[in-house]
């Protein structure tokens, strides 16, 4: 090969790796343009989901002007300063619910709204936040925030575990909180009627608890908020308010899983809803029987009949009886739904998720009548027909 062959294939080559290295780079830079578009993307997407959830939740809530709702949003999801340079000293302690984090941040000016914080890490299934010290800064956003949340070394098992299960009332709450977690059942009893505190709550949850529960003819205005579930205890000893907080959350947890379907279910507020899953899980004892039980509860309220629920009965009597009497049906109570129409002044217990999701999702029936006998329930279209299983199945002349 002469010399100006070598001299021109030397050049072709060169040409050839250069063209290969702008071609990798070109490659590289398009790679990192794709995934930085794909991050801006799920970002975008993540903030749209937040901003409908949370436009559902205060138009139910407040029936704020979709502008006013939108730059409240905004706001709260948006850094406190973006262009801060401020370090901020911030202590998580153990077993911290999460609207006490997202008080203790807004507290320290790190986010803009404890409540945008919650419905942020529950869209976004946000968990797993660790106890310790941060520095944190007002130009985070919340996605930094909450990786910062979940890097803390302080871990610490719970100490013991308590299901509070479901169908329980405030009464049976204080009484199985008493043995085990060595609660005074009078001294809870008094903070469920203290107002001074369940006012302070209504400040703290928005979102779940308003002023109707503080009506005069309501017995306890927790009565149905406190969410049947199993609880981790982190200390030897927890406090009563530390308790009804972790139980608030959770009922806060589930609700927004649902704030969708319930703002179509126009006819009724929050504490409405709530009243009307507690006779669903009191009447029914599985899945297919709370959806039957609740469809027939919306014929008979559909119709202007009165729900005659006999769990409302025992709970006007404040008793637990194994059979209602005729006699009992005549106690004058806003909750004993033979003598009120429509739903009862409020729960009568708590109640579990698929209770909720009957009343929201009920069964599509004509049923406007059912009897419960034997570990059966036999339903019935007519009156005659009702009568005629109550007669068969109860014994009982109606």
């Amino acid at each position: 090969m002469t010399e100006d062959n070598q001299n021109n294939s030397k050049e072709i080559n060169e040409d050839n790796q250069d063209n290969n290295s702008v071609k990798h780079t070109f490659e590289q830079t398009k790679q990192k343009m794709h995934h930085n578009f794909l991050n801006r993307a799920k970002e975008a997407s993540i903030t749209r989901r937040i901003v409908v959830v949370s436009i559902v939740v205060f138009i139910i809530l407040f029936g704020f002007g979709g502008k006013f709702a939108y730059d409240y949003i905004m706001d709260g999801l948006s850094p406190v300063d973006e262009s801060s340079m401020e370090e901020v000293q911030v202590t998580i302690p153990l077993g911290s619910s999460s609207s006490a984090i997202a008080e203790i941040l807004e507290d320290n000016g790190v986010i803009n709204n404890a409540l945008m914080y919650r419905i942020y890490i529950k869209v976004n299934n946000v968990t797993d936040f660790q106890a310790g010290d941060y520095t944190l800064s007002p130009s985070m956003t919340l996605a930094e925030v909450s990786n910062e949340l979940q890097s803390g070394r302080i871990v610490e098992e719970a100490k013991f575990f308590v299901t509070i299960p479901e169908g329980r009332t405030i009464e049976e709450i204080a009484t199985l909180l008493s043995n085990n977690v060595n609660i005074d059942e009078e001294a809870f009893l008094d903070l469920m009627t203290d107002e001074a505190y369940i006012q302070s709550l209504i400040e703290k949850y928005p979102s779940i608890l308003s002023e109707t529960i503080l009506d005069d003819d309501i017995r306890y205005p927790l009565e149905g908020y406190l969410f049947a579930a199993t609880y981790p205890m982190y200390e030897d000893e927890p406090s009563m308010e530390t308790i009804i907080e972790q139980m608030l959350d959770k009922t806060e947890d589930v609700l927004l899983n649902y704030f969708a379907e319930i703002d179509g279910l126009e006819q009724f507020s929050i504490h409405e809803i709530f009243t009307f899953s507690s006779l669903v899980e009191r009447e029914a004892r599985n899945e297919e029987e709370r959806q039957m039980i609740a469809g027939v509860f919306y014929n008979r309220l559909e119709e202007g009949m009165r729900l005659e629920t006999d769990p409302t009965v025992l709970y006007a009597l404040g008793e637990h009886k194994d059979r209602v009497l005729f006699s009992d049906l005549e106690i004058d109570s806003p909750y004993n739904t033979y003598r009120v129409y429509g739903l009862p002044v409020g729960p009568i217990s708590n109640f579990g998720e698929s209770s909720l999701e009957a009343v929201i999702n009920p069964s599509d029936t004509n049923y406007l009548y059912f009897v419960a006998a034997d570990g059966e329930i036999y339903y019935s279209e007519t009156f005659e027909e009702h009568r005629r299983k109550a007669n068969e199945y109860l014994d009982r002349d109606i």
